[in-house]
C-alpha cells in the first residue's frame, strides 16, 4: 500500500511543486541525483570511473510534450557524450547513456515513434563516435512496445543498442527470450512504475520469481546481460548462473543505482566483476526520486522530516 501511494505521488503536480521548492529536500536529492548540468554529470562519471566502476548516465525527464523539446533532449545527450569523450570517459563503453523514448518524442500526438527513432539515432551516432553505446530505458507498460520496436529498427545500424526489461511485467519473460536469442544487450530490472495487475505482478515474491526466470534465460543466451538489482539474493543467483554458464567477467555486468549500496558496488568491482552505476542528472528529478523512495520506503521518514521546516512556513 505504501509503495502504491508513493508511486501515485510521482504524478502529483502539487506535491512536485512543494518538494521541488523545498531547500531542505536538497540533501536527499543529492544522494540519488548527480546534479543538474552536463558538468555535474561528467564530474560524477569521472569519480566513479576512477574507482573502477562503469557508468550509465540518464538525463532526467519523460513524456516530452512537443517535437522541439524532444530535439532539445537529444541535443543535450549529444552534448553530454561529447563532453564525456573529451574527458576520456567513453572509451570501451566505460560511460554509456540511458535514454527514455518518451523523452525524445515517443508519445507525441503526431509521428511520435518516428520522431523518437530519429532522435535516438542521432544519440546513437554520437555515442558510436565516442566508442560507447546507448541503452533505451524502462518506462511504464504503455511505452514498452514502441520502445522495443525502435530498438529493433535501429539495431541494424547500431548493434550495441541496448534495452531494458522489467521483471514486474507479465510479458517480460517472452521479451527476454526473444532478445536473448538475438544476442542483445539487455538490462534486467525489477521495475519501478505503478502498473495495473493485468499487466504486472502485484506481489514482490512473484516479481522476484519473474526476475530469476528472466535472468536465467538471458544468462543462457549469446547476448550481454546487465543485471540491475540491489537484492543480495538475486546478485548471488546471478553470480552462480554466470559460473554455471561459463561466462567470463567481461560477458555480463551488474548494475546499481547512484547512491544506493555504494559499498556493495565497490565490493563487487573489487572481485573483478563489471559493475555499472546508473547515474541520473538534470532538473526534472521529482518523479525519479519518488520512485526511488517507493523502492526503499525506509528512506521516506527521512525525506518527510527534511520537508518539515518548509511546511511550518506555509
Amino acid at each position: 500500500m505504501l509503495r502504491r501511494t508513493l508511486l501515485a505521488a510521482a504524478s502529483s503536480n502539487r506535491l512536485r511543486r512543494t518538494v521541488s521548492t523545498a531547500p531542505q529536500a536538497r540533501a536527499i536529492v543529492d544522494r540519488y541525483v548527480a546534479g543538474e548540468t552536463t558538468a555535474d554529470a561528467v564530474r560524477a562519471a569521472r569519480d566513479l570511473r576512477a574507482a573502477g566502476l562503469l557508468v550509465s548516465l540518464d538525463y532526467l525527464g519523460e513524456d516530452t510534450a512537443d517535437a522541439g523539446q524532444a530535439a532539445d533532449v537529444a541535443s543535450t545527450y549529444i552534448e553530454l557524450l561529447g563532453a564525456l569523450s573529451v574527458a576520456g570517459l567513453t572509451a570501451g563503453g566505460g560511460c554509456e547513456v540511458s535514454v527514455k523514448a518518451t523523452a525524445v518524442g515517443l508519445f507525441l500526438p503526431e509521428h511520435g515513434e518516428k520522431t523518437a527513432a530519429e532522435n535516438i539515432a542521432r544519440i546513437c551516432a554520437a555515442a558510436s563516435a565516442g566508442g560507447t553505446a546507448v541503452t533505451l530505458d524502462a518506462e511504464d507498460h504503455t511505452a514498452i512496445t514502441g520502445t522495443l520496436r525502435i530498438a529493433a529498427e535501429l539495431r541494424s545500424d547500431f548493434p550495441d543498442l541496448g534495452c531494458v526489461i522489467q521483471a514486474r511485467l507479465r510479458r517480460s519473460y517472452a521479451d527476454c527470450a526473444a532478445l536473448a536469442g538475438h544476442g542483445t544487450r539487455v538490462r534486467l530490472c525489477k521495475g519501478a512504475y505503478d502498473e495495473p495487475a493485468d499487466v504486472a505482478y502485484p506481489k514482490r515474491r512473484d516479481v522476484d520469481l519473474s526476475y530469476a526466470r528472466c535472468m536465467r534465460r538471458l544468462m543462457a543466451g549469446p547476448g550481454y546481460p546487465m543485471i540491475a538489482t540491489h537484492d543480495p539474493r538475486l546478485i548471488d543467483i546471478a553470480t552462480t548462473l554466470a559460473l554455471m554458464s561459463g561466462r567470463s567477467a567481461g560477458s555480463f555486468e551488474y548494475q546499481m543505482l547512484y547512491g544506493i549500496r555504494p559499498v556493495e558496488q565497490q565490493r563487487l568491482a573489487d572481485t573483478g566483476a563489471q559493475v555499472r552505476v546508473y547515474v541520473p542528472y538534470g532538473s526534472d528529478w521529482y518523479g525519479y526520486l519518488v520512485r526511488r523512495l517507493a523502492e526503499r520506503p525506509g528512506n521516506l521518514a527521512l525525506f518527510v522530516r527534511s520537508l518539515a521546516p518548509a511546511g511550518r512556513h506555509r
